[in-house]
């Protein structure tokens, strides 16, 4: 019989050890989770992404699959396209134990530990590899620590879900060609602040209200991934797709007070899992992205513009977020930078 987890909603904010740190190695007392008492643990898993994004077929399927495979008394339940609510929701339901484990955006985790929040910070990661180095670094864990301390939730493991473009009915090739036009940002204070690094105006507007927005000229672009402007079908009504890889959407794999629930041997197969997973997101992404620039590029429906000055657009957002960020937030866009290749 397998044992659900979940429990009445409430905030935990004891520190935990960062999963990271555990893997392979013994907890303390050895975990109450495990097939010895009380059956397998089933683990829910939840996350905003539809199951035919990258996160979902290649993060949040790989750790089901590659947990069931490890036989250790633990599967996983997954709970897609926002199932269980929210994110601001879903954060505070992973603190609380009603979730056990979650894939969310850095920007969002930063409404419960603010400093987390700069990993979506525009122009801080050069790339994917960029990140996976950060992650795998001592640096990593001037944020980490932070936030397992601040919010009793653990860091399994991240990946990069694709670096977000602009979209526009003019090319964008230079910070001034942002001049005059109304950007749409999602209306977390990271995102707002790389508007303002960039140069742009920010108009907030609802995910599922953008295409609408874009339709009737409430604002004239917008920055996505490639991944969310295909699933919007933003070709129908922008003219123009600039790729200025501005920034990762950046994804963390974060599990609650579960965690120490687990065996030792339970804790490792789920770390595993996570990193299997983290590595074959990556890939995903950066094929659904090439075979679907390439098919835009084939066909009509809009320009993509290559010729973007990214150099420019770089140095004018590092400069601006390292003059605006303060105390940990600014010791945390200093250490990833310190990782840089």
């Amino acid at each position: 019989m397998k044992a659900r987890r979940g429990g009445p909603v409430a905030w935990v904010a004891a520190a935990a050890v960062p999963a990271m740190m555990l893997t392979g190695c013994a907890n303390g007392d050895g975990g109450s989770g495990g097939t010895g008492s009380g059956g397998e643990i089933e683990l829910t898993l939840a996350h905003s992404y539809n199951e035919s994004q990258p996160q979902h077929r290649c993060g949040a399927q790989v750790i089901a699959d590659e947990v069931e495979a490890a036989d250790v008394g633990l599967s996983v339940e997954i709970f897609p396209s926002s199932q269980l609510g929210g994110d601001a929701d879903r954060i505070s339901a992973v603190a609380s134990g009603d979730i056990d484990l979650d894939i969310q955006g850095a920007s969002a985790l930063g409404a419960v530990y603010e400093p987390i929040s700069v990993l979506d910070a525009a122009y801080v990661f050069d790339d994917a590899d960029h990140l996976a180095a950060f992650m795998a670094s001592d640096e990593s864990r001037t944020v980490i620590d932070g936030f397992a301390e601040s919010a009793g939730v653990q860091t399994l493991g991240a990946w990069s879900a694709g670096a977000r473009h602009f979209t526009a009915n003019e090319p964008i090739r230079e910070p001034d060609d942002l001049q005059g036009l109304r950007i749409r940002f999602p209306g977390s204070p990271q995102f707002l602040l790389n508007a303002q690094a960039l140069g742009a105006s920010a108009t907030e507007v609802a995910y599922e209200e953008l295409y609408l927005a874009l339709q009737q000229g409430t604002v004239d672009g917008q920055e996505n991934p490639i991944t969310n402007i295909e699933a919007q079908n933003l070709a129908e009504v922008q003219d123009y797709l600039s790729l200025t890889a501005h920034q990762l959407n950046t994804n963390l794999v974060i599990a609650g007070p579960v965690w120490n629930d687990l065996s030792d041997e339970q804790q490792a197969a789920l770390t595993a899992a996570v990193e299997s997973a983290v590595a074959q997101v990556t890939e995903c992404v950066t094929e659904d992205e090439e075979a679907t620039i390439e098919e835009w590029r084939a066909g009509g429906d809009w320009e993509v513009v290559d010729d973007v000055d990214i150099d420019a657009f770089r140095e004018a957002a590092l400069a601006y977020l390292e003059g605006a960020y303060t105390d940990d937030s600014l010791a945390v866009f200093e250490a990833i930078r310190a990782t840089a290749g």
